[in-house]
């Protein structure tokens, strides 16, 4: 017999945590290779874990809901034993749950400091996942009075939802406590300052809604706050006129959707100016690791997209310089498809190296995106709106009616600087410009 660890699989660069949504085995459990275990949510997307092994779930480590990091040991499975493997006998001790605490804080490393087994015979038989130990830590709760909350978690192992009740009904509990001197002097009445994790409605009047963020709303809120943190922001914009564009793919969308079995969209004929000018300036297509600079020489186009319950996914056109423009348009519309039908895979969403958001899609003229991490860069791309504009000839300038576009490109200062951001820029807007017809 042997132990083989099952843990969190990494699911991209910029992933460092992944929740368990769901055990689909237990403890006892026989398992095949490749046999799904589990599924988990990242803000990006859901997918499920496979097993790496056949055998027998000998142990599961975290609850559902739990955070955890990507690499902790998350699950044990027994696998039948070779020939030579000697039989481990029932006498055999087995090991303290102490022990596997320690190994699991160490695995996860999100235990605080401040939260320290006793010496007493109970705080030995209890398993606590790092997420509850880490809310205990915050709160000041000791061992002692963690051991004391009643858990309704399985083999009544205390959840998150058990010690936030725990910490909510303690603070009521205790404030009139603090209030029992009479103030000397007459005041106003002072406005009561809401414990930690609830809500004060009387701050926004009576006539509100309160709405609870999902998961997934949640996770996207943290990435997009960190990607400002990491890196500072700048964002130049330029205009393009597209009317080649425009009145081209006016002239063949019916003939291409009935040949190929695929609409032909503005996104693939954006990415193809993105990935030839992204060729000329291959620092907008990097990463940064400490004090190094990682220039990717696949070029991976990540494309924002809209889900229906109003978040926000960004699956990846993988080597999208290596396609042609129908190869483009059917891996546009095919992730844009899955991921409306929440059917991406993990792959999906890992690799990209630059992104492209189009929120002309809902009439904006101009946008200014935050960088996706770990990339450097990302462009938008404004509605097409028809203007009378001045056009240069031989013969003359005049004024005509054109179909122009806003672009707008958020970098990372740490990296590329004004100079190369705006030039980089002007190159994908002149490449929209000078679009040649071409026969399809």
């Amino acid at each position: 017999m042997a132990l083989e660890d099952l843990v969190m699989p990494k699911l991209g660069e910029s992933i460092m945590e992944a929740t368990i949504l769901k055990w689909l085995k237990q403890v006892g459990d026989a398992v095949e290779m490749d046999e799904t275990v589990l599924e988990i949510a990242t803000d990006k997307v859901d997918s499920e874990v496979p097993s790496t092994a056949s055998g027998i779930i000998e142990a599961i480590l975290f609850n559902e809901n739990d955070v955890v990091p990507i690499g902790t040991v998350i699950a044990r499975i027994r696998t039948a034993g070779t020939a030579g493997d000697t039989v481990i006998p029932e006498a055999a001790p087995a090991p303290q749950p102490e022990q596997v605490i320690a190994a699991q804080d160490q695995e996860a490393e999100v235990v605080s400091s401040t939260i320290k087994p006793e010496p007493s015979g109970s705080a030995a038989a209890r398993f606590y996942s790092p997420l509850v130990l880490n809310i205990a830590a915050s709160e000041g709760i000791s061992m002692s009075e963690l051991e004391q909350i009643p858990g309704t978690g399985k083999e009544g192992r205390v959840t998150k939802n058990d010690i936030l009740d725990y910490v909510a009904n303690r603070s009521r509990q205790q404030a009139p406590a603090a209030a029992v001197t009479p103030p000397a002097v007459t005041v106003a009445p002072a406005t009561q300052t809401p414990q930690p994790g609830t809500l004060d409605i009387s701050r926004h009047g009576g006539n509100v809604e309160i709405i609870e963020m999902d998961r997934m709303r949640k996770l996207i809120a943290e990435h997009m706050v960190r990607s400002k943190q990491t890196s500072p922001h700048v964002t130049s914009f330029s205009e393009a006129d597209v009317t080649n564009m425009v009145m081209w793919r006016e002239k063949v969308k019916k003939d291409f959707e009935k040949r190929e079995g695929t609409k032909i969209t503005f996104m693939p004929l954006f990415i193809e100016a993105i990935t030839r000018c992204i060729k000329r300036f291959p620092l907008i297509n990097s990463s940064i690791e400490g004090d190094k600079i990682i220039i990717k020489k696949d070029i991976n186009i990540g494309m924002a997209t809209a889900l229906p319950s109003g978040n926000l996914i960004v699956p990846v056109i993988k080597n999208a310089d290596q396609l042609n423009l129908t190869g483009l348009a059917k891996r546009v519309n095919g992730l844009a498809d899955a991921a409306r039908n929440n059917k991406l895979k993990a792959e999906d969403t890992q690799g990209g190296t630059f992104t492209i958001t189009n929120v002309g899609t809902f009439g904006s003229l101009a946008g200014t995106p935050i960088i996706n991490q770990p990339q450097v860069a990302i462009l938008a791309v404004g509605a097409i709106k028809k203007r009378p504009v001045v056009v240069e000839t031989p013969q003359g300038d005049s004024i005509a009616i054109r179909h122009m576009m806003v672009l707008s490109m958020s970098y990372d200062h740490r990296v590329v600087d004004g100079a190369l951001g705006a030039t980089f820029l002007s190159a994908v807007a002149k490449e929209l410009e000078s679009f040649v017809p071409i026969e399809i």
